[in-house]
């Protein structure tokens, strides 16, 4: 998300930051650039306006002026701006009642509800550490309630049993009397949708509401609507009295302006964002890290987060122990490239770093292809445990077996041993530097001389 917005506004910046003192005509030329960047991004032409007045009557004020960098300063201002556009701070989840707590999901049909619902159940039981029931209010949509049994199934999340001719309130209330029976600290509730706003919808969702008195009632936006998804979260705010926004499929939207929209417009918070199809791609929305996002200075503190999340206390020490000996087997190799894959592989923790928009164009030459961690994988896994801990069996004949078992080449099998050997290579640097000389030193210890 935000890719071409980033790249733009990068540029612009850059440009800023070269310059010494900034007179009001460059300020001027840089905003004219950073509204038409806003607006190819498809941010609302209201919110483009009241962003770009507020950021130049502070942009040619005193303080930019007699700044020692007034192109960084310019920067700062667009940065805090960002953030108030995006609504300053993050907003939890509101799980501050009485358990069962009742979480409402609404949207239109194909906005990705029933799979946020399922992402947000697991969220919940593994990061919350709650008890969690989802039942499906959706008797519109054919197998609707089926889909969401199957998801439960894969996530580990408790569906309420699927009983054939109920109505919406009434399996609203089954659900809450069954939680309660249980011990569940959270429903969460998959309503129907529609393929566009009408008035059986508004109604039937106003009535389970007021049915089960929901604590959130989170509405499922698709960001590849754009402006859409922005007019939709208008109307169910005026309503429904929606209390947040969870933005779905926002990994595929390189734009980003129904999210820059969306606070703005609604006055609604975005409280999750999906990032990806898998179950576990669902995240916390902190406008803060979002607007580093955009202007290239990345989200280190979101990676430091996702690679705790994804990564086992006890894997790291194992690890650290065989670094600490100079020991690096393929076994241990394929767990790395698992871990980086959980974390949304190369592209997705490059994104989190600063200053990657700058060199964009070298990573676009270094052609990484996400497909070939999973090939990376495939080979050692059709290697023997023998093979996998003394890499120097692996012979011509084993590498054709291997390539065969993985459906790849010897090229592969090559590649894969020769990068093997330089991580081996590394360890037993961290070895000999041990873990005192490894603090002090660094990774320019681990550096060829």
């Amino acid at each position: 998300m935000f890719e071409s917005l980033s790249t733009r506004l990068t540029d612009v910046f850059d440009a800023l930051r070269r310059r010494g003192a900034l007179s009001e005509s460059d300020v001027d030329a840089a905003l004219r650039e950073v509204r038409i960047a806003l607006l190819e991004a498809d941010v609302a032409l209201p919110v483009v306006k009241d962003f770009i007045t507020q950021v130049k009557e502070r942009a040619v004020g005193a303080d930019v002026v007699k700044s020692v960098t007034p192109g960084q300063m310019v920067v700062k201002i667009v940065h805090d701006h960002l953030i108030e556009m995006l609504g300053a701070e993050s907003v939890a989840l509101n799980l501050a009642a009485v358990p069962p707590v009742p979480i409402l999901m609404v949207g239109l049909q194909g906005s990705g509800k029933t799979t946020t619902t399922a992402k947000l159940g697991l969220s919940l039981t593994g990061r919350d550490k709650k008890k969690v029931m989802m039942a499906s209010l959706d008797v519109q949509r054919p197998a609707a309630q089926e889909q969401l049994r199957v998801l439960g199934e894969q996530a580990e999340v408790t569906t309420l049993p699927i009983v054939a001719g109920q109505m919406p309130v009434d399996i609203a209330r089954r659900a809450m009397d069954a939680a309660r029976l249980q011990g569940f600290d959270v429903v969460l509730l998959d309503t129907a949708g529609r393929l566009h706003v009408d008035e059986a919808l508004m109604s039937e969702l106003a009535a389970v509401r007021d049915a089960v008195n929901a604590a959130e009632i989170l509405l499922v936006a698709d960001a590849l609507t754009g402006q859409d998804a922005v007019n939709v979260a208008e109307t169910f705010r005026a309503r429904i009295e929606v209390s947040g926004i969870v933005l779905t499929r926002v990994d595929g939207d390189a734009r980003g302006g129904a999210a820059l929209s969306m606070r703005a417009v609604t006055g609604c918070p975005i409280k999750l964002l999906g990032v990806g199809e898998n179950l576990d791609a669902l995240e916390v929305f902190h406008p803060d890290r979002i607007a580093s996002r955009i202007l290239g200075m990345g989200d280190v503190v979101g990676l430091v987060e996702k690679a705790a999340e994804t990564i086992e206390q006890e894997d790291i020490e194992k690890l650290e122990a065989k670094m600490l000996k100079g020991q690096f087997d393929l076994a241990d190799m394929a767990q790395q490239l698992k871990q980086m894959r959980r974390m949304g592989g190369m592209e997705g923790m490059m994104a989190m770093l600063p200053g990657v928009a700058k060199i964009k164009k070298q990573v676009a030459e270094a052609q990484i292809d996400e497909r070939q961690l999973v090939r990376q994988e495939a080979i050692i896994s059709s290697m023997t445990p023998r093979e996998r801990q003394h890499a120097k069996l692996i012979n011509a004949s084993r590498k054709r077996r291997i390539a065969g078992g993985s459906g790849t080449t010897v090229q592969d099998v090559n590649r894969v041993l020769k990068q093997h050997k330089q991580m081996t290579l590394m360890m037993k640097k961290v070895k000999k530097l041990g873990k005192k000389g490894l603090m002090r030193h660094g990774l320019p210890g681990l550096m060829p001389r």
